[in-house]
């Protein structure tokens, strides 16, 4: 994992990371109705992403993406939050550390933004990722903010930038 690079999405990645978006939901046996996998950004996510203090990062290793996580305001919600989005890292990208480096790459940018705090949404059963979202200073939270779509992910959590 040497040659590591985080770096924000390019119109030719579209693919890569759709597929990659794709492959670590069903890996994880993620519901396929209400979260990322019905998105209709998946495919177009460098478009999806190319607009006013919004951010989609990759991590790419000789050409070929491993994950991804991006950074916009929260959907219908009325205060200067933004949303950690579709954070996800092929199992060989796991467990190495870049998580937190993409993390810290995304609230680096939020706070850039301006934004006041980061949300995000996860599944129960996504521990190691919560672990990570602990780590880095997100807390629980008792019920949902804005409006993402995500009606199956039944867990929120919210960091203080």
């Amino acid at each position: 994992m040497e040659n590591v690079v985080i770096r924000e999405i390019r119109k030719e990645d579209n693919p890569q990371v759709a597929s990659v978006i794709r492959k670590v939901l069903v890996d994880l046996g993620v519901p396929k109705v209400g979260t990322a996998y019905a998105d209709t950004a998946l495919d177009q996510m460098f478009e999806h992403y190319d607009k006013p203090k919004a951010a989609y990062f990759v991590v790419e290793e000789n050409g070929v993406i491993l994950g991804c996580a991006g950074i916009a305001q929260l959907d219908n919600y009325e205060g200067n939050i933004c949303e950690l989005q579709k954070m996800y890292f092929l199992e060989a990208a796991r467990g190495k550390g870049i998580g937190n480096k993409m993390i810290n790459t995304c609230l680096e940018r939020a706070k850039e933004y301006g934004f006041e705090g980061c949300y995000l949404e996860t599944m129960p059963y996504m521990e190691a990722a919560q672990k990570l979202y602990k780590r880095m200073g997100f807390e629980y939270i008792d019920a949902p903010m804005g409006d993402t779509g995500h009606y199956s992910c039944p867990v929120w959590m919210l960091k203080t930038l």
